[in-house]
């Protein structure tokens, strides 16, 4: 009966994608209600929920989730395992690498007080911006309402704490500023000393 379900929901979700512009593989899971661009390619297991927003010729890697209200410009190239929820806007032409993590609750707690759980009213989303061009390293964290300007560079690793300047590049956790770079990714000013 399980794996009747299973094959009833992806044949549901396949007559849904197969009738747009863009490919989703069997295995992803694109909710009806969810918006998606011409030419977006959904690999995977990636999961995308109603009120999701994706534009033009994205491309979303293995196991990707996109929470609904997350909305995503054109030529966006989003790597496995990344998470993107509720809250968050990224702009075109950025990249987001692999196990990207963007949270939203600045202060999260299972439990309140006096030991009842907590509902979704008990938290605040705040809004994360991610501007055009910028590029984010594998396996950053990127704490809830950071705005990372055009053109800047998250290094892998980093948990970004606070906004993030246009094409600055950040390293560490918590994230700081090292260098400064050009759209192409090219290093104009740096702050790091090179070993010989």
């Amino acid at each position: 009966m399980r794996k009747l379900i299973l094959k009833w929901a992806q044949f549901i979700v396949r007559m849904a994608t197969e009738t747009k512009d863009f490919y989703a593989h069997p295995t992803a899971i694109v909710e009806p209600g969810a918006v998606i661009g011409k030419n977006t390619k959904v690999w995977h297991y990636a999961h995308v929920r109603k009120g999701a927003k994706l534009g033009q010729n994205c491309v979303l890697g293995k196991s990707v989730f996109i929470d609904a209200g997350v909305v995503v410009g054109d030529n966006v190239k989003i790597q496995n395992f990344a998470t993107l929820y509720l809250g968050l806007t990224v702009e075109e032409g950025v990249y987001i690498g692999p196990s990207v993590t963007f949270t939203n609750d600045k202060v999260p707690r299972a439990i309140n007080p006096d030991g009842s759980q907590k509902s979704a009213s008990d938290w605040t989303c705040l809004n994360t911006v991610i501007k055009r061009g910028a590029s984010i390293g594998a396996n950053a964290t990127i704490l809830p309402g950071i705005i990372i300007g055009e053109w800047a560079m998250i290094g892998a690793g980093s948990v970004v704490t606070k906004d993030v300047p246009p094409y600055a590049v950040v390293v560490g956790s918590p994230a700081k500023i090292v260098a400064q770079v050009n759209e192409q990714g090219m290093i104009q000013k740096s702050k790091l000393t090179t070993v010989a």
